[in-house]
This record gives structure tokens, C-alpha cells and sequence, in this order.
């Protein structure tokens, strides 16, 4: 008995789907199996894109071609690019423009190399979740209303710098459906942009690593105002203040670096660059970070997760002070 081929007897639509479970350059390899495989990677609903599998050999070609395959009605789910080689910079954002144009939900960006992406993405009426990471950053600064993501609701910013502290903001701002917002804020060599200030009524959870021991003057103070916020993933060194609104917080995670520690490490300074903060700099400064106001706006919280460091910057004697009156804590973990 002859064998049959069931995979290509079956719909387009299923087998657009089955192709979409695999990365978009061995999807669009099926192409030469047989006429009928011709024009089923123009069926596939989500491209994953990345230059490690097969080297930079061909790999803007390639990715020409994917794209001149689908069709302008198609819709792209999710996209994500990985690049790990140098190409033109207008050719990347050539690519980005024509992901975005298909009304992709979901993009993933992640460069080894430095790229700088046309400002003009930052709207989009159809991206619910946004990943940037790596070597990609905007091109210049972002005019009052030039970011404009009305059905974003998860962001995530790994190691992307800004030219200016307040496009952080900025870009929250233009999110008016933010839930989630992811911030990863270290291993950079430069001097950190970001003020450590996050403010939406929308965003629900919330996780920022910011970690610069070798400035000072970054960590210098904190704000949370976000009132609607439930779940908190909180990695820092102690800055000197914070003023925040968590009322409706729930969970935290609190990973707090002593900035102490840190001094007592280094033998007394706080780092070696030039612009960081020196102890000799500040004799009288006994400012080594405050977490009071952190604390008081825990008191609503029930589940909280601390640190082993985070026992070193006098946290659990404001909590045994604050859960005294505030009965709310159900559990108190120490991972």
C-alpha cells in the first residue's frame, strides 16, 4: 500500500497554524516540498526571526522575501526579532515598519548590536504587548504625545536607554491601558537615564530591577504612584527617599541593596568613576537610604517576599513597628 501524505491533505488554515508553531526560517524552508506548500508560509500568523539560526548569510534576503510572501490583509499575532549581527539601520527599521503594519499584537525586539528605532513606531492602535530589549533605542527624543499605544497592556524595557529621563514617563503616559510594566535597568556602562519614577492609574503589576552601585547620585530617590497597583517586584539599591501610593497592593517581592554594605565593600567609597558618589565628597551626608516610607505603604499588603539583603537595611524593625497596627500581613517570606 502506498503511503499518503495527510499533513498536506489538510486545510490551509490548520496547516498556516502548524508552520507558525515553527521559527519563520524553517516554516518558510517547506516552500520547496511541493507546489502545495508554495503559498502556506503567507498562512502563518506569528514570525519567529532570529539571525543565530543559520548565520547573517542571506539573512535580510531571507526576511524580504518572508515578508513580500504575506499579503496586506494578512495579521501578524506576534513577531519577534532577534539579531545578533550588524545590519543597515534603515533596513531594521524597514522590517519593524512592515511588522507593525500588519497589525501586530505582540512584538518582541532584541538586538546585540546598537540600533536606533524611527520614532514613528511608537504608535501603533494595535500592540497589546510590547518587548524591547538589547541594543534598540528611540531616535532622539519623543515629543509630548509621540508615543501612543492605546491597546498596550504589558511593556517591557530590558536594558534600552533613553536620551532623556522623562520619555519613561513619557512612554507610560501613552499607554492609557498599561497593566504590567517590566523594567530592567542595569550592567550598563553609561550613566543610568532613568529617574526611578513610575506613575499610571492603570499599571497592576510591576517589576523593576535598577542596580548602579557606581552612582550614587541615581538612586537618590523614588516614586510609585500607582494606586491601582496589586502585585510589586521591587530589586534596588535604597535610595534616600520614596514617596509612594500602593493602596491597593497585595503582593511585593523587595530585593534592597545596603548601601552600607556596598561602602564597607569598597573600603569606604562607593565606587570608582569619576561622577559617582564619594564618601570624602559628602563627609556629613549620613544618608545611606530610607525606607520609611516604603514600608508605610506596605500596610495594606498580604503576601510579602524579602531578600536576605533587604534584612540588612533596617526593614524588619519598621515592619515588627508598622504590622503592629496594620494586621493585613498573612505571610512574610525571606527567599
Amino acid at each position: 500500500m502506498g503511503s499518503r501524505d495527510l499533513i498536506s491533505s489538510l486545510p490551509d488554515e490548520i496547516l498556516g497554524k502548524v508552520l507558525s508553531l515553527l521559527p519563520t526560517k524553517r516554516a518558510a524552508s517547506t516552500a520547496v516540498l511541493s507546489k502545495r506548500w508554495n503559498n502556506l508560509p503567507a498562512l502563518v500568523d506569528k514570525l519567529d526571526i532570529n539571525d543565530a539560526i543559520g548565520g547573517p548569510g542571506g539573512f535580510p534576503e531571507f526576511i524580504d522575501k518572508t515578508l513580500a510572501l504575506l499579503t496586506n490583509s494578512t495579521t501578524i499575532k506576534r513577531t519577534s526579532l532577534n539579531i545578533e549581527f550588524q545590519y543597515g539601520e534603515s533596513q531594521v527599521n524597514t522590517w519593524i515598519r512592515s511588522f507593525l503594519e500588519r497589525g501586530c499584537l505582540q512584538l518582541y525586539l532584541n538586538a546585540q548590536s546598537l540600533y536606533t528605532i524611527d520614532t514613528e513606531f511608537f504608535t501603533s492602535n494595535t500592540l497589546v504587548e510590547l518587548t524591547i530589549t538589547g541594543g534598540f533605542s528611540p531616535d532622539g527624543l519623543l515629543p509630548p504625545g509621540g508615543v501612543f499605544f492605546p491597546k498596550l497592556k504589558t511593556l517591557s524595557l530590558v536594558l534600552m536607554t533613553f536620551v532623556d529621563s522623562d520619555m519613561y514617563q513619557l512612554f507610560i503616559s501613552g499607554c492609557p491601558l498599561l497593566e504590567e510594566f517590566f523594567l530592567r535597568n542595569d550592567e550598563i556602562e553609561i550613566p543610568p537615564v532613568w529617574n526611578a519614577r513610575v506613575s499610571s492609574p492603570s499599571i497592576k503589576r510591576l517589576t523593576i530591577v535598577h542596580h548602579f552601585p557606581n552612582y550614587r547620585e541615581a538612586h537618590d530617590g523614588c516614586w510609585f504612584r500607582t494606586p491601582n497597583l496589586v502585585y510589586l517586584d521591587y530589586s534596588s539599591y535604597v535610595p534616600d527617599w520614596y514617596e509612594v501610593d500602593l493602596g491597593s497592593l497585595v503582593e511585593a517581592r523587595l530585593d534592597l541593596q545596603s548601601w552600607e554594605r556596598l561602602r564597607d565593600e569598597k573600603g569606604g567609597g562607593y565606587g570608582d568613576c569619576d561622577s559617582v558618589y564619594h564618601e570624602e565628597e559628602y563627609p556629613d551626608d549620613p544618608i545611606l537610604g530610607d525606607v520609611t516610607n516604603l514600608v508605610t505603604g506596605l500596610s495594606n499588603i498580604k503576601t510579602l517576599h524579602l531578600s536576605p539583603d533587604s534584612l540588612e537595611v533596617s526593614f524588619p524593625y519598621l515592619l515588627l513597628f508598622q504590622f503592629e497596627v496594620h494586621s493585613s500581613l498573612q505571610s512574610l517570606l525571606i527567599v
